[in-house]
């Protein structure tokens, strides 16, 4: 890999300094040469132009810089390639990682691989791949203050718990503190959510275009803005469902399909994170072809086997067998009656 970087910056770089004219035809470049007549009563401006001595310092000075460059380029590659980092993939996904000083990396590497943050070396890897800004943060004044707002101010446990955090949502490390994961904490403890150490992965998540937005999407359902926060409050994951790909089409289902009521959501807004495919339509198919009927928890959390004990009439609560069968009664009637919508 280290051969294919350095042809790679060497058929790129060396370029560089050659493409740019002298100082003396950037400065004429656009004068016709016949109408220009130096000053001679000005010996130092004359001299100034045409001394070569003054084009060689600045084609020196290019080149020095270029190779300057490209040594840096060159150490980084090695020294991320010895801990099994691809650094030509890194730069392609961030750029920025070809200016940073490798002094400045190596004091990221050495604070996040040893005592007492102390991830091993396959789980930082796997951090810069997720989160290649690791490497190009400032690490005192950024790093340092994410783990810190982290164990203090959300509350995470013991240095255990903070990288277990980390390696579920190693974008953590990206974000600002004071405009990013300290204003979700607070929009996470008004809405109920008094444990946000369980659930650190929803602090990189934009209040504005990802956690309103979705609080917002079931009070246009006709729930009350209290009790649509508090489905999130009971269940903070359905923050992370999409819209389009989840939310609409496991509604659609449960309203159209199933002929249920939407409030049934509120007391389990779990339902949200079953298969539609795998779990929801053929759980559902399997009551309406034995024509009855279960509360969405009995029907969805159950495992399989627990589930055909359920459908067959042999599901054990305390000592009582528990069964819900629809037919031509009323309850059947009722439950297939059109219900609109209160605001609770």
């Amino acid at each position: 890999m280290q051969q294919e970087a350095l042809s790679f910056f060497s058929s790129s770089f060396p370029s560089l300094h050659r493409s740019f004219p002298t100082l003396s035809r950037l400065r004429f470049h656009h004068f016709p040469a016949l109408s220009f007549k130096p000053n001679t009563s000005s010996s130092s401006s004359s001299s100034l132009f045409k001394s070569p001595d003054f084009t060689n310092f600045t084609s020196t000075t290019t080149t020095t810089t270029t190779e300057t460059l490209e040594s840096s380029i060159h150490e980084k590659l090695i020294y991320l390639d010895s801990l099994g980092i691809d650094f030509l993939t890194l730069i392609n996904r961030h750029p920025p990682l070809l200016s940073t000083a490798l002094s400045a990396v190596k004091s990221v590497v050495d604070y996040m691989t040893t005592p007492p943050i102390n991830f091993t070396l396959q789980d930082f890897r796997r951090l810069v791949s997720m989160c290649p800004e690791l490497l190009t943060s400032p690490l005192n004044s950024h790093t340092i203050p994410v783990i810190t707002f982290l164990l203090r101010e959300v509350g995470v446990d013991s240095i255990f718990d903070l990288r277990q955090a980390l390696r579920r949502r190693p974008r953590l490390l990206a974000c600002s503190v004071d405009h990013q994961l300290r204003p979700t904490l607070y929009f996470l403890q008004r809405i109920g959510i008094l444990d946000p150490h369980k659930h650190t992965y929803l602090l990189s998540c934009s209040v504005e275009n990802k956690l309103v937005p979705r609080i917002d999407y079931f009070e246009k359902l006709g729930f009350s803005r209290r009790s649509a926060a508090a489905m999130f409050k009971r269940f903070p994951q359905l923050f992370n469902y999409s819209i389009a790909e989840n939310y609409e089409p496991k509604l659609n289902y449960l309203m159209v399909e199933m002929g249920r009521d939407v409030r049934e959501i509120l007391e389990f807004p779990q339902y949200f994170s079953f298969s539609l495919e795998n779990r929801i339509k053929p759980r559902h198919q399997a009551c309406a072809a034995k024509g009855v009927r279960f509360p969405l928890p009995v029907m969805l959390k159950t495992n399989e086997a627990g589930f055909r004990d359920t459908l067959e009439g042999t599901w054990n609560v305390g000592k009582e067998y528990i069964i819900f069968v629809l037919n031509d009664s009323e309850e059947l009637i009722r439950m297939k009656e059109p219900v609109s919508l209160p605001t609770f």
